[in-house]
């Protein structure tokens, strides 16, 4: 595989770009080697500046859930823009995404529009920080809610890619005011409630990991959660960046039967474009200003641009909802076929899924928080990722996160991504 334009194109971005990356996993600094730079991409595949094609299982990290340049959300932004690509002031689209958000998760009686899932989730505990008038919140080890001072502390995903135990820039009072526990683990939430009676704001939590690889929430943990915080007039925080509108039309809410107070957003709900979102129920949001004193503003909160092809693509799966259906077998398909190759080479390996969402630890431990999936094989799925790569398939460059599938997944492309496996040594 002929990969001489990425390498020249990473050595040139070295010189005006941090570590020649715009975010620090693309730099395959865990996986090793040289990224590969993307020049275009449709349906489940992407090209790359050397014309190397791969079946893609990042999808952008979620969005792309009806695969790459999806005619009609493509056809949409290109209308819009003759519109005019930003204008900072109020637009009929935005209300129009709201009421379909609302018409689509229940629970949300107000969403605000914001730019990216960092700003969302950093929103998000700002607000429950100033309706209860407490400051602290609970995070859990392994969970990543955007790059926000409070959110970096045992955050998982590119922090333990990149082998960062300590957080420059963060301040010790930031720290002192964020509390961990292991995910999986309702006991320590229990005794840190317990230790911090009537301080805490918020528990936040990606409901399903997606991390530290894919890591399902156990029987009844959140539900644990749910009444440790309405006992304790805790407001809820449900991460659904990665797993809105991905895990079913109402989000992991709607999967996992279970209500969240505050939930934030990103990634699907703009196609593809920079956005993100935070809604939940009247009482609270109604806390946020204009209305009430707890300030959130964004210049281009609600652009055109990403209203559009957001609306675009929720419209699409709101209108075709078995294609969650479709997702979650094409899902399964692969949880299946993997598991038969890497039996038959002796490779120890747990494969853990949910919907769209699905990540290999090479281990032969449960992965069930952050601690046991540092535990697995990393430098074996280092292997395996080039590997993959050489025989034409694009997984996540690390062991920590999970991958995502596109409905525009065929099964020749999955089958096609088994074969691959199993021409894997170990």
């Amino acid at each position: 595989m002929n990969n001489n334009n990425s390498n020249e194109l990473f050595e040139r971005a070295k010189q005006s770009i941090p570590g020649g990356v715009n975010s620090p996993v693309r730099a395959f600094k865990s996986v090793g080697g040289t990224p590969v730079f993307i020049k275009s991409a449709k349906g489940a595949y992407l090209l790359d500046e050397d014309g190397n094609k791969y079946i893609d299982y990042i999808n952008s990290w979620g969005p792309m859930i009806l695969g790459h340049a999806y005619d009609p959300v493509v056809k949409a932004i290109q209308e819009k823009a003759l519109d005019s690509t930003s204008f900072g002031a109020p637009t009929l689209l935005e209300i129009e995404m709201a009421e379909l958000i609302k018409s689509m998760v229940p629970n949300v009686d107000l969403i605000r529009m914001v730019s990216s899932g960092t700003e969302a989730c950093m929103s998000a505990i700002r607000l429950a920080r100033g309706y209860t008038g407490k400051n602290k919140i609970i995070k859990f080890e392994g969970c990543y809610h955007g790059h926000a001072d409070s959110f970096l502390v045992k955050a998982g995903s590119g922090v333990a890619t990149l082998n960062i135990q300590t957080m420059p820039g963060v301040t010790a009072g930031v720290s002192v005011d964020t509390l961990t526990a292991p995910y999986n683990n309702l006991e320590a939430v229990k005794k840190l409630v317990e230790e911090n009676k009537n301080e805490i704001a918020a528990v936040i939590i990606e409901p399903v990991a997606g991390n530290m690889g894919c890591i399902l929430p156990q029987k009844n943990y959140l539900e644990g959660l749910r009444k440790i915080c309405d006992e304790e007039n805790i407001i809820f925080i449900f991460d659904e960046v990665m797993t809105g509108f991905r895990l079913s039309l109402g989000g992991a809410q709607e999967k996992l039967n279970i209500d969240a107070d505050l939930v934030t957003y990103g990634k699907v709900i703009g196609g593809g474009l920079p956005v993100g979102a935070f809604g939940g129920r009247r009482k609270i949001m109604e806390h946020i200003s204009p209305l009430g004193n707890v300030y959130q503003a964004g210049t281009l909160s609600g652009n055109p641009i990403a209203m559009i092809a957001g609306y675009t693509m929720l419209t699409e799966l709101k209108n075709n909802p078995g294609i969650y259906k479709e997702l979650d077998e094409k899902c399964s398909y692969l949880k299946k076929g993997l598991p038969e190759v890497f039996n038959k080479k002796g490779i120890k390996h747990r494969i853990n899924s949910l919907g769209s969402m699905i990540s290999i630890h090479f281990c032969d431990h449960d992965i069930t928080d952050f601690e046991t999936a540092s535990k697995a094989d990393i430098p074996l799925f280092n292997k395996f990722f080039h590997h993959m790569l050489e025989h034409g398939v694009y997984l996540p460059p690390s062991a920590y996160e999970s991958w995502f599938l596109s409905n525009a997944l065929t099964y020749e492309n999955l089958d096609e991504t088994i074969k691959a496996a199993d021409s894997f040594q170990g």
